[in-house]
């Protein structure tokens, strides 16, 4: 194997293992409960199978269109207007991805110069950073603070400078589980309201969003529309997170960039599983049935464990509860998550991983996207503590 005579000058340093890595690591090799990755542990619908195998069968086994198959962007784009009241041409602005992450970075990468800078709240999704970085970016962190994990918008406002490139979002927010109300979104919308910052929107958890509460979407509201890129996961929606695959929609103009880089980076998406995704979006309760779902499984953890001595508030959105453990443990979160593991044998996501300078608020992730005899095991090693 070759030796190079200089160490490699990595574009990434500062990256290491992730946690996901870490912690899937150690659970495996500890036969743990895993409640620590976002996946659900229950099949997939079988009509859903059954059509991606019908459409395997019928023929479409070579490459879609570089944007995707034209009856999935559709459908697509009538969901969106029914939900949000705002139309995307799925001619020009809508293009189907490999997954939301390919679409983060793909936005990333088409629009941030070296030296731009980009604002990210933080606790942040891990995929946002690196990809900033490997584009020459700069990320500009706004910690929001534990136990509420509000957005500052003062803070935040303080935060652009003539440097600011873009902004990341996410809501339903990974980790936290909380919201963005409608009120979050027209301070940002005022805030960006005159700039030429572009804005990615993560909104991967848009249809898991509790209590009768509304998902704001940015394709709500005019000026931030005009200015996103939105992204969304069908993995997360139903089911299938191992099918990588998602969409991004976007004004016309930004969008034609966005696919100047889609374009080499992929060019185009599995296609039986986009002509399954058209056939199986056209029963609108598939997507819109998943808040009920989910909050019954967040409703029947938290239950489940209101004896422990845990404290938490429910998760707004997304398959995930916070669970902070001061009454347990003075460890930091890391330390505390690799000892459930180790000797208790349940799996769980610290939260300073992903907080500026690892800031540890004493919390844990815990994913409730599993079958009701894996929370109850979950659940009974809680109360122990």
């Amino acid at each position: 194997m070759k030796q190079f005579a200089t160490p490699i000058d990595s574009k990434l340093p500062n990256v290491k293992t992730t946690i996901f890595t870490t912690i899937g690591n150690l659970a495996r090799t500890h036969h743990t409960i895993d409640l620590s990755q976002g996946f659900p542990n229950f099949p997939t619908d079988s009509q859903l199978i059954d059509l991606v195998t019908k459409a395997m069968q019928e023929g479409h086994n070579q490459y879609a269109a570089m944007q995707g198959y034209y009856g999935l962007r559709e459908v697509i784009s009538e969901k969106i207007e029914k939900l949000y009241g705002r139309n995307y041409h799925p001619e020009t602005e809508i293009t189907i991805t490999v997954g939301a992450t390919q679409a983060i970075y793909t936005a990333i990468t088409a629009f941030v110069h070296p030296g731009d800078e980009v604002i990210v709240l933080k606790p942040a999704y891990d995929c946002y950073e690196p990809a900033i970085e490997l584009n020459g970016g700069i990320p500009i962190c706004v910690q929001l603070n534990a136990p509420d994990y509000a957005v500052d918008w003062e803070a935040f406002k303080a935060k652009i400078s003539t440097k600011t490139k873009m902004v990341i979002i996410n809501t339903p927010h990974n980790p936290s589980g909380r919201i963005f109300a409608a009120n979050d979104m027209l301070q940002l919308q005022e805030i960006l309201c005159g700039t030429n910052i572009i804005l990615i929107s993560d909104e991967v958890y848009e249809h898991i969003v509790f209590d009768g509460e509304a998902h704001e979407s940015a394709a709500r509201f005019d000026d931030l529309a005009s200015r996103s890129f939105i992204c969304a996961s069908f993995g997360k929606t139903f089911h299938v997170t191992g099918w990588k695959m998602g969409y991004c929609v976007a004004p016309k103009e930004l969008m034609q960039e966005f696919q100047k880089t889609h374009q080499f980076a992929v060019f185009s998406v599995d296609h039986p599983t986009q002509r399954a995704m058209a056939a199986y979006l056209e029963e609108e309760q598939h997507y819109l049935a998943l808040s009920a779902f989910y909050q019954q499984k967040r409703d029947f953890f938290l239950e489940a464990i209101k004896s422990s001595r845990f404290e938490f508030t429910p998760s707004q959105g997304t398959y995930f509860q916070l669970l902070n453990y001061e009454a347990i443990t003075d460890e930091n979160d890391e330390d505390f998550a690799k000892r459930l593991i180790t000797d208790h044998q349940l799996a769980s996501i610290p939260i300073s991983s992903f907080n500026v300078d690892n800031r540890n608020d004493n919390v844990l992730r815990f994913c409730f996207a599993k079958k009701q005899e894996t929370l109850e095991k979950a659940a009974a090693i809680l109360n122990s503590l």
